[in-house]
């Protein structure tokens, strides 16, 4: 009968069985590999930061400060403020599946900005490639869940072990492609309340939004002359399609007091036809070009 129930849970629910039960080094592990990382950090250590960084987050990283126009590898480190400590900070859950485990601290989570921590939860991820390696960390503000707040402080751990934020995926991220150092910074913005709406601006760039009002960097930036940009856009559960939308790409002036520049839109109305795919250009011309970057470069 044991044998048969067992057949039956493979059959019916294989996400429960493809789940892992970490043993207890892998705790540690993933403490010590977090605290090489903030070492990492704190004492802008590159070749340390290399070894204890998930390698598609490193690319993720670089691509970025390329895009933004900032120095790699020291923009790595140029953060507001250092990441936080686990001291004092209790680990309350942790899932592993596969390649990739997340580990959920509760305490008074301190990011060195004054004023007196209360108790949250901050949730690290990681991804094993040979040994196991930092990812990033997801803060959740307990704030307005004053209740789960006392129940987890009461040891009630029910609302880290059923909400699926908090589990391992099990899929680990692939390495995004290295793009080029941009010659003009550009950010993709999307207004799309009750709609998913995906963006890709030139080869590299590509953006998902959901139920959104939020800026990205374009990856790559903009190019001399001629610039695609293709997008979609879908409803999501509890929209009702007569939402207005808003699709923009903006160029970063790096001259002083000169605004962004809007170079490609498509809105929607209140109530108005959403065209669910579509695509188009813009230019990056000579008087363009002489906004964006200063006399001397």
């Amino acid at each position: 009968m044991t044998r048969i129930l067992i057949l039956l849970s493979l059959l019916l629910f294989p996400s429960i069985c493809r789940a892992q039960v970490p043993a207890p080094s892998v705790g540690k592990s993933l403490v010590a590999v977090y605290a090489g990382w903030r070492a990492a950090i704190i004492g802008k250590d590159v070749p340390a930061w290399q070894r204890t960084t998930a390698q598609h987050r490193q690319a993720e990283i670089r691509n970025r400060l390329l895009s933004e126009k900032r120095p790699h590898p020291a923009g790595v480190f140029m953060l507001p403020s250092p990441p936080p400590s686990l001291d004092g900070l209790k680990m309350i859950h942790l899932s592993q599946r596969g390649a990739t485990a997340k580990a959920a601290f509760f305490g008074k989570i301190n990011f060195g900005v004054g004023g007196e921590p209360t108790e949250n939860i901050l949730v690290l991820s990681f991804v094993n490639s040979g040994s196991w390696r930092y990812d990033q960390a997801d803060f959740v503000n307990l704030a307005a869940l004053p209740e789960v707040r006392k129940e987890i402080a009461a040891g009630d751990l029910k609302y880290v072990v059923e909400t699926p934020d908090f589990q391992a995926s099990g899929a680990v991220p692939a390495t995004p492609p290295a793009v080029p150092a941009a010659k003009y910074i550009a950010k993709v913005y999307v207004f799309c309340p009750g709609r998913e709406v995906q963006v890709q601006v030139n080869q590299f760039s590509r953006h998902r939004f959901a139920n959104a009002k939020e800026a990205e960097i374009v990856l790559g930036g903009a190019q001399d002359g001629a610039n695609t940009v293709t997008y979609t856009a879908k409803g999501l559960d509890g929209g009702t399609g007569k939402e207005a939308l808003a699709i923009r790409v903006y160029l970063m002036s790096e001259i002083e007091g000169t605004q962004p520049i809007k170079v490609f839109e498509y809105r929607v109305e209140e109530g108005g036809a959403l065209t669910p795919f579509g695509k188009g250009t813009f230019t990056v011309d000579p008087e363009t070009a002489a906004k964006l970057l200063p006399k001397n470069r």
